[in-house]
């Protein structure tokens, strides 16, 4: 049996992967869905401002030490594509399976705002112009979303390369959202490097709850 880390991406919590994490449970495997520091109910200000990428990836690394897990597929959305790759690469083989669904697959150097598009960074600035830390969520969406720290946004990745001996690394690309999409351009990348597998989905960004038995369905294919 598998154990499945399930990390949300940009305004959301561990509730992003409702839909999904009972049908990885009724198959028989175990399943953690987290909530990342600055998006937890009972973050305050001072917290928010601080997180930054490295934080994210921390709390990746601190819940599989508390956990004792090897072996995990780590599973990041969007933003947290960024997450799971810098907690990967840190993570001394306990990581056997990643799987980016509709995220951001950093090299080393890069960060959310130099990968992402015209869109998104609007969407970035445009958001933290109140407090200059936290980015707002968008309008519309499920309310539960909360203000995501800037800094997580803007600081770049450090990546050794080990993340890059994982020994399976697939790629989720949803292309039900094409006029918006940051990833059209990465899912080229990826399809011409064979060290990666790219999948499809017709759905919109958030899959999770547009088509969570597809999702399921392909993280159990592994």
């Amino acid at each position: 049996m598998a154990t499945f880390v399930l990390v949300p991406g940009a305004w959301k919590g561990s509730w992003s992967y409702e839909a999904v994490v009972p049908l990885l449970e009724r198959a028989g495997h175990t399943v953690h869905a987290l909530t990342l520091t600055g998006l937890r109910p009972g973050d305050d200000d001072a917290t928010v401002a601080s997180a930054n990428l490295d934080t994210h990836a921390g709390d990746v690394l601190l819940h599989l030490d508390r956990h004792r897990i090897t072996g995990a597929t780590l599973v990041g959305h969007s933003y947290a594509g960024m997450v799971i790759a810098a907690a990967a690469d840190r993570a001394g083989g306990r990581i056997s399976r990643l799987v980016h669904l509709d995220a951001y697959v950093p090299r080393d150097g890069e960060s959310c705002w130099s990968s992402t598009n015209a869109h998104f960074r609007e969407v970035f600035a445009t958001g933290a112009a109140a407090t200059g830390y936290a980015v707002r969520p968008p309008d519309g969406g499920d309310p539960r979303r909360r203000p995501h720290p800037l800094a997580s946004f803007l600081q770049t990745v450090r990546l050794t390369g080990a993340v890059d001996r994982i020994p399976r690394r697939e790629f989720v690309h949803c292309s039900g959202w094409a006029d918006r999409t940051p990833f059209t351009d990465l899912r080229t990348r990826l399809l011409a490097d064979p060290g990666w597998r790219v999948h499809d989905l017709p759905t919109g960004h958030d899959a999770m709850h547009e088509a969570p038995e597809a999702v399921a369905t392909l993280l159990l294919s592994g």
